[in-house]
């Protein structure tokens, strides 16, 4: 066999043990990289200023903001809010950026939050925020104005659900108009001709790319990403992590 016929290319192929050291050296890495994101989201939202908006996902911290979690600098704060749900005045606040083509967002929202919603913001214990982070593409973009525009009719959780119901286990899937119209159909928006009119609205277009710009400012470049009080949880972790770290900040209070 010649060297260009070798499985591994010209030469030997690499031992157990260089594939052990170089594994090694990609995990310290990995951590290395996870870690520098944190800090910078530290000192980014340590850093922001108040910046207006309504549902767009900006960073809105108070000028009170000494005490104040990182969570609750970067949330929304807003009574009405049709992209968050739980007390406003709840202990701990949880915010997550979220893409409706994410099918690591879709198990999240399938999996762990209808747990959390029972034992932690329908008890008044956490007040949970969604902030778009539209990063796979225009058909991510368009999901979310769609959610938004369900929420404008007070249908946001319930569009949310029936598309990731409906949400591949692995990949992004395909949303064009015609399917987010049938999602807000499931979803019983109720007047579908506004829902319609809404998906081609560019203020609520500009919201969303507002809320991703802001996202991303904050070093948010994956999702689904969270902020649990003083926390950071990076993808759809296990229920128990997200049952630790709530009860963590819940026992700071």
């Amino acid at each position: 066999m010649s060297d260009a016929e070798r499985p591994h290319g010209p030469g030997p192929a690499p031992s157990i043990p260089d594939l052990q050291r170089k594994l090694r050296t990609s995990q310290r890495l990995n951590v290395a990289l996870a870690a520098m994101a944190v800090f910078l989201l530290v000192v980014i939202v340590t850093q922001q200023v108040a910046t207006p908006g309504s549902t767009g996902g900006a960073v809105t911290p108070s000028s009170n903001a000494a005490g104040q979690t990182m969570a609750e600098k970067v949330a929304r704060a807003q009574a009405d809010d049709p992209m968050a749900w739980g007390d406003p005045k709840a202990p701990v606040v949880i915010v997550q950026w979220t893409d409706f083509r994410c099918p690591f967002c879709a198990a999240f929202a399938k999996d762990t939050l209808p747990t959390l919603f029972t034992q932690y913001i329908d008890t008044g214990k956490v007040r949970f925020e969604l902030h778009d982070a539209a990063l796979f593409g225009d058909q991510s973009v368009d999901a979310a104005v769609a959610a938004r525009a369900a929420g404008a009719q007070g249908k946001y959780h319930e569009f949310m659900t029936a598309l990731y119901a409906a949400a591949p286990d692995s990949g992004h899937p395909d949303l064009p108009k015609e399917t987010l119209i049938g999602f807000a159909k499931t979803a019983g928006v109720p007047d579908m001709t506004a829902f319609a009119a809404a998906l081609d609205d560019p203020a609520l277009r500009k919201q969303v790319t507002d809320a991703t710009a802001s996202a991303q400012k904050l070093g948010v470049n994956s999702v689904p990403f969270f902020v649990v009080g003083n926390q950071v949880v990076n993808g759809a972790q296990p229920l128990m992590n997200f049952q630790s770290a709530i009860e963590t900040e819940l026992a700071k209070k």
